[in-house]
């Protein structure tokens, strides 16, 4: 019989070897960014009121509302997104293979790339979309003062702006797949050969 003095953590140590160490904080992570995603368009609508976007003229307005819109979609959206993917994290490797940590990781770079290109894509080309046909030149004043979380600086409006975000967006996510999979099969590697070489120790 084993003393459990020296056993008492085999529990934890079998949690770290079969990769739930490294899975369900990623876990949790989808989980936060998903939430963050659902409170974006609160922030804004927040912004919104600090300016005082309600007292300028009609077509501000008209242009925040619909951003406001654009923004609330994309949030539920990419909240769905990464709802999906948290549970998805969890089969991202066997539960006997030797690395697990690599595919977590992987399939993390592969959903946030997911989500920055959708985003950029969607909400780049439509924010662009409306302020440049609304605004015109004064586009720029609306992005930089509107409060909307990393595009203020980007999204000037323009027509090149439209066709650039979604080629942008496509890239992104093209990229992030690419990297994601060669660190994938890396692992896939690594465990097969493992597999098939048992350590001796």
């Amino acid at each position: 019989m084993e003393n459990k003095f020296f056993t008492f953590i085999d529990p934890y140590i079998k949690y770290i070897d079969k990769g739930h160490l490294f899975r369900k904080p990623f876990g949790w992570l989808y989980s936060f960014i998903a939430v963050l995603n659902l409170l974006v368009p609160l922030y804004v609508m927040y912004q919104y009121f600090i300016i005082d976007i309600f007292e300028a003229s009609f077509k501000y307005i008209i242009v925040a509302f619909f951003s406001w819109v654009i923004l609330a979609f994309a949030g539920w959206c990419s909240f769905q997104l990464w709802w999906d993917r948290k549970d998805k994290i969890t089969f991202s490797s066997d539960e006997n293979a030797e690395f697990a940590a690599t595919p977590a990781f992987a399939h993390f770079i592969q959903t946030l790339g997911e989500w920055i290109g959708s985003w950029i894509g969607f909400v780049g080309a439509t924010l662009a979309f409306f302020t440049t046909i609304l605004l015109g030149d004064e586009a720029y004043y609306f992005s930089i003062q509107s409060g909307i979380p990393f595009f203020g600086e980007f999204i000037t409006g323009g027509w090149l702006y439209i066709f650039l975000m979604p080629i942008y967006g496509f890239l992104i996510i093209v990229l992030s797949r690419f990297i994601a999979e060669q660190i994938k099969a890396l692992s896939v590697i690594a465990n097969n050969t493992k597999q098939r070489n048992p350590s001796p120790f």
